[in-house]
């Protein structure tokens, strides 16, 4: 109850951390039964009154492929001179995430990353989605209202063939999917203690692993993003580029 309390997790979040460290044997119903009988089932009861948010439209459904990028400032680190930049790949269909620590938020670290995204991913992206960030684009900037042909990251996205979409000025609930995975990286950030940069960098990269093969999401049917994924490799094999794997465990 005070895990509930304290970290204000989703049920199936809360259930992953409560079988792995307190009773692995613990069931989703059961652990649902326990959190209502106390009065602490909504987490929306648990917030103050001005935290409350309006409902966000749904996304139109796609298939495997369209990803939305971002990137977020980190804590600066006891044994860090400069803090660092996490920069974070979602794919709308299935919820699989990629991230990576840069020293910096250049157009170079977010070609490198996109570059990664594109290695790491076991579908083909054929769509991006970002904000009008100089790391991403020089359109929408300034007097600017079409490509300059120029920027480095653009260029990136035609040489793979990739589309790269805009999320309107001053509407950041376009890219609110990774904005809402920011979002849970916050909560990791704000309930650890980091000794070092490696301490922080193994956190998130942990935390990545078990989003992806461990926490089951509401909006995918309480299915994880790699249940989704490989759900969509069985249906649409040509949507991918190689085997989708799940591991039986988290990476400790």
């Amino acid at each position: 109850m005070e895990l509930r309390r304290t970290l204000q997790l989703p049920l199936d979040d809360l259930l992953v951390v409560v079988r792995e460290f307190l009773n692995p044997g613990v069931s989703r119903s059961g652990l649902d039964r326990c959190l209502r009988r106390h009065g602490i089932s909504r987490l929306a009861d648990l917030r103050p009154a001005e935290q409350a948010k309006r409902p966000s439209k749904a996304f139109k459904a796609y298939t495997p492929g369209y990803v939305h990028i971002d990137y977020k400032y980190l804590p600066q680190m006891p044994d860090e001179t400069a803090r660092q930049y996490l920069f974070v790949a979602i794919d709308r269909a299935s919820r699989w995430v990629y991230l990576e620590l840069k020293a910096d938020k250049s157009t170079r670290s977010a070609s490198a990353f996109l570059k990664a995204v594109r290695e790491k991913a076991p579908f083909r992206i054929h769509r991006l989605l970002t904000d009008n960030d100089k790391a991403f684009t020089d359109r929408l900037q300034g007097k600017h209202r079409q490509a300059s042909g120029a920027h480095r990251f653009d260029q990136l996205c035609d040489e793979l063939g990739i589309e790269h979409r805009l999320a309107p000025v001053r509407h950041p609930q376009t890219n609110g999917m990774v904005e809402r995975f920011n979002g849970r990286i916050s909560e990791v950030l704000a309930t650890h203690r980091f000794d070092s940069r490696q301490d922080l960098a193994t956190t998130l990269k942990r935390y990545c692993y078990l989003y992806n093969q461990h926490i089951p999401q509401k909006a995918l049917e309480h299915r994880t993003p790699i249940q989704a994924l490989k759900d969509w490799q069985h249906k649409h094999p040509d949507l991918f580029i190689r085997q989708v794997r799940n591991h039986p465990g988290p990476d400790k």
